[in-house]
């Protein structure tokens, strides 16, 4: 007779010891310095596997004691704090005509933020090259300082499905592209992950854990590039869709009359309230930053036609922002690339906007990002310290090693 359980199975003892070790390290993250008794009392773990499970953290160097503290009832207690001072989570980001990278510690302290220039779209195989030429001199970086890489995250423009493959990047003229495995080989193996997700979905982990809204648990992140892509944190997660295609804000049609966009309709958000549409043509990749740098020089000079043109597309982007709070019913929505510079003028109609179409009592909150043009880079770093706070954790056995 053949049978089949399809209950739940009893754990794996290293499973559940890789999952109480994460809980200790993510407690110490949030709640530092604390001892073992706060973390004892708030987790429900009992205080001598606490106290092996610190000992291990500490074995690892990501957690450390920093003296006593006798603010409290009782005997003065030993207090933690993260350490992870061996350790850097790399993020970077490939963007139409720039690569960052931005390396991190654990607490997500910045060791490192560089942007170079980036001739993209020549080939897939030139591109990868390029960008891992710039890989290489951060672990170099890391490397003379003693720290191991807890793994990369790279960010790019485009349609990236859950297996991290590049289905479709039309800025950079990618199509099914296996980066992440690409630049695996390109690093001759590097010994760490290397994951690969669409822009703005790591532009959104980034406001999340270090943003001027950090810790919210509903926002939406709005990239401001040639495209206009989405990132969406419902519930404190991180929503790519089925298939990993979520967030494809820029081509919902606002006006079926509406200027015509690049995927062949017209009146999409994009047209509206797009880059294009501030600069009135399609830009030049190489010429984006400088021509945006002389709109916000006329519109701090008060020139009557920018100003015009400015409170058009802040309408436009309050018209999708509305869209997308009317569905989702963000706290925030977080205007990020170059929506930042241009935010004291398209912030204003935005609001206005949004004030008549949106029905949830109070409205949805809509700001500028404060990390720029540094957010899907750190959102990349940002990945890879979530992957740490999950359980995959370096120095050790655990259950994703």
């Amino acid at each position: 007779m053949i049978t089949s359980t399809t209950g739940p199975q009893p754990a794996d003892f290293a499973d559940v010891r890789a999952t109480n070790l994460a809980v200790v390290l993510r407690f110490v993250r949030e709640h530092a310095p604390c001892s073992r008794a706060d973390i004892a009392a708030s987790t429900g773990l009992n205080k001598a596997t606490v106290s092996s499970l610190v000992a291990d953290l500490i074995d690892r160097r990501l957690v450390r004691e920093t003296g006593l503290t006798e603010n409290r009832v009782g005997r003065p207690a030993t207090m933690l704090v993260l350490d992870g001072s061996p350790y850097a989570a790399i993020g970077v980001e490939i963007n139409v005509d720039y690569v960052s990278a931005v390396a991190t510690g654990l607490a997500g302290e910045r060791l490192l933020t560089w942007r170079r220039s980036f001739a993209g779209g020549s080939s897939v195989s030139q591109d990868v090259a390029a960008v891992a030429a710039v890989i290489r001199r951060v672990v170099g970086r890391m490397a003379k300082e003693e720290r191991q890489i807890l793994g990369l995250a790279v960010a790019v423009p485009g349609l990236v499905d859950v297996q991290g493959v590049v289905r479709f990047a039309p800025n950079l003229g990618w199509r099914d592209a296996d980066i992440s495995g690409d630049l695996a080989k390109a690093l001759r193996d590097p010994g760490f992950s290397v994951q690969v997700d669409n822009d703005a979905n790591l532009a959104a982990l980034a406001e999340q854990r270090f943003g001027s809204h950090a810790g919210a648990a509903d926002l939406v992140y709005l990239t401001g590039e040639i495209g206009v892509g989405a990132g969406v944190i419902l519930d404190g997660r991180l929503r790519r869709g089925a298939r990993g295609y979520s967030g494809e804000l820029g081509h919902v049609q606002l006006d079926p009359d509406g200027p015509p966009c690049r995927c062949g309709r017209r009146g999409c958000l994009e047209s509206m309230a797009g880059i294009a549409a501030v600069l009135r043509r399609e830009p030049s990749p190489a010429e984006i930053q400088v021509e945006i740098e002389e709109v916000v020089r006329s519109a701090r000079a008060g020139e009557a036609a920018t100003l015009k043109i400015l409170e058009s597309v802040g309408r436009g982007l309050g018209r999708g922002v509305a869209v997308i709070a009317n569905l989702l019913n963000p706290e925030v929505v977080i205007l990020g690339g170059y929506y930042v510079p241009l935010a004291p003028w398209l912030l204003p109609a935005v609001r206005d906007e949004i004030a008549g179409r949106v029905l949830a009592p109070g409205g949805c909150e809509v700001v500028a990002s404060a990390l720029a043009h540094d957010a899907a880079a750190l959102g990349g770093a940002a990945r890879v310290l979530d992957s740490v706070d999950s359980g995959h954790l370096p120095g050790g056995a655990s259950r994703l090693t």
